[in-house]
């Protein structure tokens, strides 16, 4: 039986990704749910969005009435929960709208969605699926050694952090109390095509392309674990078709990298297959900036339960991956262009 397959956030960076990858790779209808807010972005499903099995409705997620009335339409048996406020430095200059949406939004949405689910026949209830997508910045920081696992406490350390925190107790609330099939995934940082250039490896990408001066926080001694955007995608479906209700699973890339590694990397690659470098090589770019506030060391996850639950594996490694994403922001400046006001905004105005 096909799917009918509900995406929140679904113009988004990695709901976008995930929406291209169900009308691609799988016989699912889509119905894009967003609201388009700076980060959401109708062209980046441009390659689907003209598919007979792709639906775009611009809401809320708060909204109980447009959203219900959409259940009520399209009848979906699996909703995938992606929107949210997602940039820790725009967290850390306003919070508002991450407790508006991270937590008062999904709140709005598991209450319209168990309506919804609680009226179904039995057998479509059976059948019904909701995952929600999470961050590994939930579990806080990790020191040189060790990795997070589904069982590591929760001690998030940011605005955004802790409005994920919360959404992700209160989805796992709504299945131990309601019985709402709910499976939670958590994932180290994606990168790809189509993410805005707020985010370190678009924003290393597009301002070295204009020659102009790379900031890095601190040292950039900090640590993260990478993960393909369309390898993220794919284990969401995997989690849909798969994984045990009431779960958690930990998706990340095995791709541990300090930011200053990831930055020289793209610069190295610039100056072998991008335009003609600066003076000096892109390098010669790099500067350094006082660090952000509360700036968590190191992210690595173990994905050893998605890997051996469900078989699970990553199709990109970090250089694959990275050359990847680099060559489609050469190719696809008509993307990136528009948003680059919006990006420089932001580290203008940004609590220092």
């Amino acid at each position: 039986m096909s799917n009918t397959v509900l995406v929140t956030g679904g113009a988004g960076f990695i709901g976008s990704a995930l929406c291209r990858y169900l009308i691609k790779e799988t016989d699912a209808r889509v119905i894009c749910l967003d609201l388009l807010t700076y980060a959401g972005d109708l062209r980046s499903l441009k390659d689907v969005e003209s598919d007979s099995r792709f639906s775009f409705v611009k809401a809320d997620i708060a909204d109980v009435t447009v959203v219900d009335a959409l259940l009520t339409e399209y009848k979906p048996d699996v909703v995938m929960h992606l929107a949210a406020e997602s940039h820790v430095d725009r967290s850390i200059s306003g919070a508002a709208p991450f407790i508006k949406t991270n937590i008062v939004g999904t709140f709005q949405l598991l209450e319209t969605v168990r309506g919804y689910w609680s009226a179904l026949p039995e057998q479509e209830k059976r059948q019904f699926r909701f995952l929600h997508v999470s961050t590994d910045e939930v579990y806080g920081t990790l020191g040189d050694e060790g990795l997070f696992e589904e069982t590591t406490p929760y001690s998030p350390n940011s605005p955004y952090s802790a409005s994920k925190a919360a959404s992700d107790h209160l989805a796992n609330a709504w299945h131990h109390t309601y019985g709402l099939p709910v499976i939670i995934s958590n994932c180290s940082n994606n990168y790809g095509p189509y993410q805005f250039p707020e985010k370190l490896i678009p924003r290393m990408i597009t301002t070295a392309l204009e020659h102009r001066a790379l900031p890095i926080y601190g040292r950039g001694d900090n640590v993260r674990d990478w993960l393909h955007v369309e390898d993220h995608a794919a284990a969401l479906w995997l989690v849909i078709k798969k994984g045990r209700l009431g779960e958690k699973y930990n998706i990340g890339g095995s791709n541990e990298r300090r930011n200053v590694d990831v930055v020289r990397a793209i610069c190295t690659a610039l100056d072998n297959f991008g335009p003609k470098a600066p003076q000096g090589g892109y390098e010669n770019l790099i500067t350094y900036v006082t660090d952000r506030l509360g700036h968590d060391h190191r992210y690595a996850i173990d994905a050893s339960k998605i890997e051996t639950e469900l078989g699970w594996k990553a199709k990109y490694n970090f250089d694959t991956g990275l050359a990847a994403t680099i060559e489609w922001y050469l190719a696809n400046e008509w993307w990136w262009r528009p948003h680059q006001n919006a990006a420089e905004a932001l580290y203008k105005t940004k609590t220092p």
